[in-house]
């Protein structure tokens, strides 16, 4: 019960915001539930689904109220079934997937070699890819896990950072690090990294290799050129597997050709190649990210159908009223 209702009972307040029409009273360990039928019936459910939810040992947070109550509206897969599927206990907490897209996602990773995660920021792409990476190397699935991006400047100049080439490549694979550090222990991290069972490195180191028995995760794969995409397909080896994430409304590449955009026309429709396309629903930072993103499709759109409409009204070159 302490579990369900959260501190300072914030999880039952967050139970009456999704329901207003409902008044949910605690007295030990009943609820009671008072309102219309209709609407009881709902908010019946949603705490059904919570206390399921407890019983896995899920720490609940306002949240995981809000999606379960969304995955409840859509008639979809059980609440209780999507976000409590544990990947990996890291550091005295269980990471799961919070969403059905992230939950579809981690599903394609189990059930191909390689997975196209594409999404905005927030959606969890590379986090779960390294939670599921993670999982491999403790199930002794894989033999080490390969955590690269491509060293693409957005709008800084990687020669004018100070030190060393590691020193200067050393930012653009400190997100990787960190979310490594999260999930198994710093000193765990520095021994598996010194004796190969984790690396670390640009695409670029890439190059000439062939990956076997390793899980592979490429990360900000909406900046690599078609070219390094292909080479980086194609240093799959036996007993692998690939995770490529990026959000291809950010590509950062000088000349635009992103080579994440044009696999998704190249290689869609093979087997055991699976795309998971995530979306704003499935950002699980801060609620205002996910309007971000809105905000940001909406004025992108509205700015392709302004160049189109320019475009139509000009005519074919050469023609036209002069």
């Amino acid at each position: 019960m302490v579990r369900l209702l959260g501190p300072g009972d914030r999880l039952l307040k967050t139970v009456e915001r999704e329901h207003p029409r409902v008044r949910v009273l605690a007295r030990g360990n009943e609820l009671t539930l008072s309102g219309e039928r209709g609407d009881v019936g709902r908010a019946e459910a949603l705490i059904r689904e919570l206390v399921e939810l407890a019983r896995g040992g899920v720490d609940l947070e306002p949240g995981e109220v809000s999606r379960s109550q969304q995955l409840l509206d859509r008639d979809g897969p059980a609440p209780s079934d999507v976000l409590g599927q544990a990947i990996v206990q890291a550091r005295g907490r269980i990471i799961r997937p919070k969403t059905l897209g992230q939950k579809r996602y981690v599903d394609e990773i189990d059930a191909n070699t390689i997975v196209f995660g594409i999404g905005p920021a927030g959606t969890g792409k590379t986090y779960l890819a390294m939670a599921k990476a993670v999982q491999a190397l403790q199930r002794k699935e894989v033999e080490r896990i390969i955590l690269t991006r491509p060293a693409v400047e957005a709008g800084e100049r990687l020669g004018y950072l100070p030190g060393s080439l590691n020193d200067k490549i050393d930012p653009y694979l400190r997100p990787l690090f960190d979310a490594l550090g999260e999930m198994l222990d710093p000193e765990l991290v520095v021994k598996l990294m010194a004796t190969g069972g984790i690396e670390v490195a640009p695409l670029a180191y890439m190059r000439g290799r062939t990956l076997n028995n390793s899980f592979v995760v490429l990360d900000e794969a909406q900046n690599t050129t078609p070219e390094q995409m292909k080479m980086f397909l194609t240093r799959l080896g036996f007993g692998s597997k690939m995770v490529v994430t990026g959000d291809i409304t950010q590509v950062d590449l000088p000349t635009g050709a992103s080579g994440l955009k044009l696999v998704t026309r190249v290689l869609r429709g093979i087997d055991d190649i699976a795309f998971s396309e995530l979306t704003s629903d499935d950002v699980v930072r801060h609620t205002l990210v996910g309007r971000i993103v809105d905000a940001y499709t909406a004025y992108d759109a509205t700015t392709q159908a302004q160049q189109h409409e320019r475009h139509e009204r000009r005519g074919p070159r050469g023609g036209g009223a002069r």
